[in-house]
């Protein structure tokens, strides 16, 4: 049986972006962020985040620190009742990139490949799932997977919204904002 999901971005999205973010004591959810994925565990989404970390193709961190960082999300998550299904990340990037990591890649947003691995591994219904973030890669990302896109006002999307930015299905203040967007759209289109 196939089931809704939402993808999130993490810098930006889940927490307050801070450049090349990887280590523990640099992270920090931005406010409702628990609360939001508690409400997608609760109403049965799968949550999924999505991220391009272009900081381990710059060789400014490693593999190993981003998926250290995602399992303490996790515990943190935990503590407050909620959970990320699963964690995918691109590890390249076309220009910037050193050594292996310097390629042009089909994980790396707007590309899909990330959104792809998952359905391989998890029975997604992509007709009621959606693609939440806070930049335009984000946004035509989910577009291009045919996902209902939702922009939110942290990390860049502000700036982005006052730039004229346009491209997304809706927008929202935070992450909050929106799960609770989409709940509400959900719970009256089941009346």
């Amino acid at each position: 049986m196939k089931r809704k999901a939402v993808f999130l971005d993490r810098d930006g999205t889940i927490n307050v972006e801070k450049n090349y973010l990887y280590k523990i004591e640099d992270f920090q959810f931005i406010e409702g962020v628990p609360e939001a994925i508690a409400l997608l565990n609760k109403n049965g989404y799968l949550v999924i985040v999505v991220s391009n970390q272009a900081g381990v193709a710059r060789g400014y961190y490693t593999e190993k620190d981003v998926q250290s960082l995602h399992e303490y999300i996790n515990r943190e998550l935990e503590k407050k009742g909620a959970h990320i299904d699963a964690f995918y990340y691109c590890p390249h990037h076309p220009v910037a990139g050193i050594g292996c990591y310097k390629k042009k890649c089909h994980c790396r947003k707007p590309e899909t490949g990330m959104f792809e691995q998952a359905c391989l591994e998890f029975p997604i219904d992509r007709k009621d799932s959606w693609m939440i973030g806070d930049n335009c890669s984000d946004i035509e990302a989910g577009k291009k997977f045919q996902l209902k896109t939702m922009l939110v006002r942290t990390g860049y999307g502000e700036e982005l919204e006052k730039k004229g930015y346009k491209d997304f299905d809706e927008i929202a203040n935070d992450l909050l904002d929106a799960i609770r967007k989409i709940i509400f759209q959900e719970e009256n289109k089941n009346g």
